[in-house]
């Protein structure tokens, strides 16, 4: 992806804080990337670390109270998404912008059938009636690899095995022609064999599309095979960015470092264990004003713990937010290590 392609998305300074009883929760602090047309960014991370609360900030879709903007830009086709009407933002989603969402089971309603889930962004956003978005309905099922699609536009989704359920949750998010696709673990519910087919679906339907796509994930071996860039989040902010071969290749950051050494070795001897990053993903109570994986770091300085890094520019297209980047680069085997 050529680095002058102007970014189809650019979000700027996020932040997401949750309102509890307890104090606010800051779940996504300072985030910023682009994303450019047709490509696929993979964005990683341990469970807690703000991927999918980021994301899902960006279309508004997380209840408010007790989630709240605190700052920050969602550029999208000139507008900021932060700041537009309601009305336009509901245009955005499901429109321009495709989500696919973790658990299809409680995404899909189970009160209506797959062929009215499908049809109604399609009457919703493009103005098709009943009878054409059934059409294109059926074709879009056919298009995710469902057998005899017409026929089951009027089955519910507990009738449908749970890589069929995903499955139509593609065919929802792709509907409109999105120019952004946004895939939220789509593939951790289902077994290997299903997921090998998921994932082949969609970089399949990338290259016929074009669109551009966001994959949440914390499988870095997915990421390894699909990816352009990757973006490692921790603590709510991004830790790490950089094409995917290099990011492999040269990890810069701790935290990635150690993402990597987790992935189990195919070579190697038998008895070998595991390695676990100790201790547990922190919870943010206030403006970070120290690097947020201090305690579970073991290249931790002092100055860690008084300073949040800001992420800086190491080698073109490479970002990392630590204190100690340039004397902790190590060499890995690359992609194909995962």
């Amino acid at each position: 992806m050529p680095d002058r392609a102007q970014p189809v998305l650019d979000v700027r300074g996020l932040k997401t804080v949750f309102r509890t009883r307890g104090g606010e929760i800051h779940a996504v602090n300072d985030v910023s990337f682009d994303l450019r047309p047709g490509e696929l960014l993979g964005v990683v991370g341990e469970s807690g670390s703000g991927k999918s609360v980021t994301m899902m900030s960006l279309l508004g879709l997380l209840p408010s109270p007790p989630a709240m903007n605190k700052g920050g830009q969602v550029l999208f086709e000139g507008h900021d998404l932060l700041r537009v009407e309601p009305q336009h933002l509901r245009h955005v989603r499901g429109g321009r912008i495709g989500f696919i969402f973790q658990d299809p089971m409680t995404s899909l309603n189970p009160v209506f059938t797959v062929g009215y889930q499908i049809a109604e962004p399609l009457r919703r956003h493009m103005g098709l009636t009943r009878a054409q978005a059934a059409i294109r309905a059926a074709e879009l099922l056919d298009l995710v690899g469902i057998p005899d699609a017409r026929s089951r536009l009027k089955d519910f989704p507990h009738q449908f095995s749970g890589g069929m359920r995903q499955r139509v949750m593609i065919a929802i998010a792709l509907a409109c022609d999105p120019k952004v696709l946004i895939a939220d673990e789509p593939t951790t519910a289902l077994d290997v064999t299903i997921q090998a087919q998921i994932i082949e679906l969609i970089k399949g339907l990338r290259q016929k599309l074009g669109m551009a796509i966001i994959w949440i994930t914390h499988d870095l071996g997915v990421i390894a095979g699909i990816a352009d860039r990757v973006m490692v989040m921790y603590g709510g902010q991004v830790v790490e960015m950089a094409p995917t071969a290099d990011l492999f290749a040269r990890p810069r950051h701790p935290y990635t470092q150690a993402l990597l050494q987790t992935i189990p070795a195919l070579r190697g001897a038998r008895e070998a264990r595991l390695k676990v990053i100790e201790g547990q993903p922190p919870i943010i109570r206030a403006v970070p004003s120290a690097c947020p994986f201090t305690n579970r770091c073991v290249h931790a300085t002092p100055l860690c713990a008084l300073e949040n890094p800001r992420r800086r520019n190491l080698t073109p297209g490479h970002d990392v937010a630590c204190h100690r980047a340039e004397e902790l680069a190590v060499v890995t085997r690359g992609p194909a290590h995962a």
